[in-house]
């Protein structure tokens, strides 16, 4: 099995093209560098003599992806790639849809055309808004009603893998996709080597973890009277890690006509206020917090119900514990103040 993976040089992408090298497969990874990095395409060709093809390339770029994936029998795809700041959407939602539908179709326009069977698309959380609170923690029937034009886009791309998906097996030449939605990924792969290191940076941990590095001069906890039980927000915290292993595990579970969708987390939030104790435990520094007002948009309380994906494929996060999570992310930022380029 050879695996296309966008966004490859991200984050979350880099994490699953370690994994799948390291299980021994051949993995063709892209990435138009707005947001991703070389550093980790570097690091991880690095004893991968053969394995590993690394090329900038944006996902619009219909007829060179068409081109990678025949020249490599690509037979699958774990498509990452796309911008996720929920408040540039807002100020920007003709790139949100142009980069994460558009873009996105023109990725799916090179599979329909060279063959590829299986394709595994990163959503979001973000297509269910704000769910009603007798459906939280949040099932995969739960309305689907974003908030946000990132939300839009990615919910908007699901149908569109959908209607393709049903086109192709009307075809008699059936194809088999996921949708994984999932909620804050962070930390860590534990040897160290990979991290998160994004410009700019608008994720807790990270953000956190900087005021503790010295590199931000305090965080902002953004309302303290929500109906929590202590007044901060609750979200759901899955270890990088843990999200690729499910990513892997529904990769290998698709068979043709296969047509799923799965909700990624730990099942159990964490409020802001925890991760920010936990991160001053992991860290040993007692950085400043101030509190802000309330975000608007902000629900109180969003988790997973990972019950699906457990029942059917017997996945469940490995890393539950918010100090292990954060102390991953906390050894691979000491290493590198200033993140890839560092």
């Amino acid at each position: 099995m050879t695996v296309l993976v966008t966004g490859g040089a991200g984050f979350i992408g880099s994490h699953a093209v370690q994994r799948l090298l390291a299980e021994g497969r051949k993995v063709v990874a892209i990435d138009n560098l707005f947001r991703g990095h070389r550093k980790p395409m570097e690091l991880l060709a690095e004893g991968h003599t053969g394995r590993l093809l690394f090329e900038q390339c944006d996902i619009a770029d219909s007829g060179r992806i068409a081109e990678l994936l025949v020249e490599h029998a690509v037979d699958t795809v774990m498509h990452f790639a796309a911008k996720a700041y929920v408040g540039e959407s807002v100020d920007d939602p003709i790139d949100y849809y142009e980069n994460n539908t558009a873009g996105s179709i023109s990725l799916l326009k090179a599979c329909d055309a060279s063959g590829v069977e299986r394709f595994v698309f990163s959503s979001t959380a973000a297509t269910y808004g704000e769910p009603p609170d007798h459906m939280v923690p949040i099932p995969e029937d739960c309305p689907k009603e974003p908030i946000n034009p990132y939300g839009y886009s990615k919910l908007v791309f699901e149908r569109v893998l959908e209607d393709w998906a049903h086109a192709r097996k009307q075809a008699g030449r059936p194809i088999a996709f996921a949708a994984l939605r999932y909620f804050n990924v962070a930390g860590s792969d534990r040897t160290g080597l990979l991290g998160e290191d994004h410009t700019p940076e608008t994720h807790l941990i990270p953000v956190i973890l900087q005021a503790a590095m010295g590199t931000r001069s305090h965080i902002a906890i953004f309302g303290t009277d929500y109906p929590t039980p202590d007044g901060t927000c609750q979200r759901d915290y899955v270890h990088v890690e843990d999200l690729i292993d499910a990513h892997v595990r529904v990769m290998e579970a698709l068979k043709p006509g296969d047509d799923r969708r799965y909700n990624i987390g730990i099942g159990r939030p964490y409020s802001v206020r925890e991760v920010v104790d936990a991160a001053k435990r992991v860290t040993g520094v007692d950085f400043e917090v101030r509190e802000a007002d309330r975000r608007p948009g902000d629900p109180a309380r969003l988790y997973a119900d990972p019950s699906r994906i457990q029942s059917e494929l017997g996945w469940e996060a490995q890393v539950t514990d918010l100090d292990e999570i954060i102390a991953s992310a906390w050894n691979w930022m000491r290493k590198h103040p200033k993140g890839y380029s560092s």
